[in-house]
């Protein structure tokens, strides 16, 4: 995160590239009930380009004829990025990688003693010359190979070197980690790559001495069999435990220059590293002035909140509230406190400005509301407190409000919209001579509806208990008992409306009242229809009493 405005100092810095190899269309769709038909999987594969990974594994071809199908018109398309196919090891699956016209190969065996005891019933020897024997035949037909040792981290550590080394031997182009069943935590990985990386280069070292020795030995002159070295080195993780963004970080900073990772993280069981938070961890946390590391990716990080949009549609997964940079409550703010922070200066209370991940700031309105976010959520509609808006209007409004969000309501735009349309069509409270003090109901199946209704009346208290052929009936006629001595009053017109959607939404209720030939219309809104009509009509017959009133 950059602070302050001050200059970096790039010199002293040490620049590393990241490639982000996406799996989105692959392991993400090995997520339970998503299956991506070919047409969403053309237009990810497209968004995933535009975004900047640089390898996309685009399917596992001999899986089906339609996933074959949609591999072969993903390379079609001539995408910038690198199109993989997955391929165990195994001949029949590498030719239909051939087929698909790649250029890039994933290859996997499993290693740990679980999978070759129980799924591959191998032995450690039999995976060593699979392993050598595939990609070689994968690099004789002009692939590129990654190759991952499946369920590495539940290796044994020296078979791991072997299996690697033996891949290293064959001419793979990178060598993969895979925490297959997410078990590692971040110091795991630490010592993994640390250990590993040492093991593999000792024994290469080993191997690069002896054919030195056999070269010379047997013809001075040719020395083209010592061309070993360390490829390109990635991590695939998992995130059973919720640590495969942590994990994948660790591993970048042991050295690791690729990444696997998914759009919102889907993938098998608990999904994949979640490609928006990895990088924008990098590139937001990393690349800081207490930092000595500067982090490049091709990722252009204001279109995350836009792909992943597209991945939930396709998937029918809901990207969580809460979930970090594109969740909708990822930049909201609700209580007081934060909003009035946010407001003066948005770093108070965001780590960055949402608009560089494509998302957007919310001020919500609820329980925890302050006065300062209700007011601007206001000026945004248009009213402003002192100018068409009373403060005795406003206070009204805020205590509306907090009620709603008391009652666990969320309070959305057009709920506001139509408690300000309540308030701001009522008798100033300073002016009403009728006022609701108390109402309580009582209905349900074999019960005849029972209403208490409580006034106030010019300062005086007044209560009255009617029955009625439902609640609101019961309710009016409670309220015409205890207000029949102060105006006569006649609803004429009943009508009631839900200002939002849902079994919770607002109810908003319209009456037409009729006194000596004077009629009004008035207005209430409330989450109780009961309530609603109670008010309204006491909003009505307030407009009655006023003189001032033309309707």
């Amino acid at each position: 995160m950059k602070n302050n405005g001050l200059k970096k100092n790039n010199r002293n810095k040490n620049i590393r590239n990241l490639e982000i190899f996406d799996t989105t269309l692959r392991d993400g769709e090995q997520t339970p009930e998503i299956s991506f038909p070919i047409n969403a999987k053309l237009e990810i594969a497209s968004k995933l380009d535009e975004l900047g990974v640089d390898v996309i594994e685009a399917g596992f071809p001999i899986s089906s004829n339609g996933e074959f199908e949609a591999v072969k018109k993903i390379k079609q398309l001539n995408l910038n990025a690198k199109i993989c196919g997955l391929s165990r090891c195994q001949k029949g699956d590498i030719d239909t990688v051939i087929d698909c016209d790649l250029d890039n190969i994933h290859l996997f065996i499993a290693t740990s003693k679980l999978h070759r005891e129980y799924k591959l019933k191998k032995s450690k020897e039999q995976i060593l010359q699979i392993v050598s024997d595939s990609i070689t035949y994968a690099k004789e037909h002009g692939l590129n190979v990654e190759f991952s040792a499946e369920d590495a981290t539940r290796t044994e550590l020296d078979y791991l070197t072997e299996v690697y080394t033996e891949a290293i031997s064959s001419k793979t182009d990178y060598i993969d980690i895979p925490d297959t069943v997410g078990i590692l935590t971040p110091k795991k990985m630490e010592y993994l790559i640390k250990n590993l990386t040492n093991k593999l280069n000792n024994k290469l070292n080993n191997k690069l001495n002896n054919n030195l020795s056999n070269t010379i030995s047997n013809n001075p002159n040719n020395k083209n069999n010592n061309n070993l070295k360390m490829p390109n080195l990635s991590v695939h993780c998992h995130n059973d435990f919720g640590l495969a963004v942590a994990n994948s970080l660790t591993a970048f900073e042991q050295g690791v220059s690729q990444v696997h990772c998914t759009i919102n993280g889907i993938g098998e069981r608990a999904g994949n590293t979640d490609l928006a938070e990895l990088v924008s961890s990098l590139k937001f946390l990393y690349d800081d002035e207490d930092e000595q590391m500067t982090i490049r990716t091709n990722i252009k990080t204001e279109l995350l909140y836009g792909i992943s949009k597209l991945v939930s549609h396709y998937s029918n997964i809901s990207i969580a509230p809460n979930k970090p940079l594109v969740g909708r409550n990822a930049f909201a703010h609700e209580s007081g406190i934060h909003t009035h922070g946010v407001i003066e200066n948005a770093l108070t209370y965001e780590p960055i400005d949402p608009k560089k991940v494509g998302n957007k700031r919310r001020l919500v309105l609820g329980k925890h509301a302050g006065t300062h976010s209700i007011k601007l959520k206001l000026e945004e509609m248009g009213l402003i407190v002192g100018e068409n808006l009373s403060n005795e209007q406003f206070e009204e409004i805020v205590i509306k409000l907090k009620a709603l969000g008391d009652k666990g309501k969320l309070v959305l735009d057009a709920d506001l919209r139509a408690i300000i349309k309540d308030v701001t069509s009522k008798v100033l409270k300073s002016k009403r001579v009728v006022n609701l003090e108390q109402l309580a109901v009582v209905t349900g199946i074999n019960v005849i509806p029972t209403a208490s209704v409580a006034v106030n009346i010019a300062g005086k208290r007044y209560k009255s208990s009617q029955m009625g052929v439902g609640p609101v009936d019961a309710s009016l006629k409670a309220l015409e008992s205890v207000v029949g001595e102060t105006v006569k009053a006649k609803l004429i017109e009943y009508t009631i409306n839900a200002a939002t959607g849902g079994s919770d939404a607002i109810a908003d209720v319209t009456v037409k009242l009729e006194n000596n030939k004077k009629i009004v219309t008035a207005k209430s809104t409330s989450e109780d229809v009961v309530h609603a009509s109670v008010e309204a009509v006491i909003e009505g017959i307030n407009r009655l009493l006023d003189e001032s009133t033309i309707d």
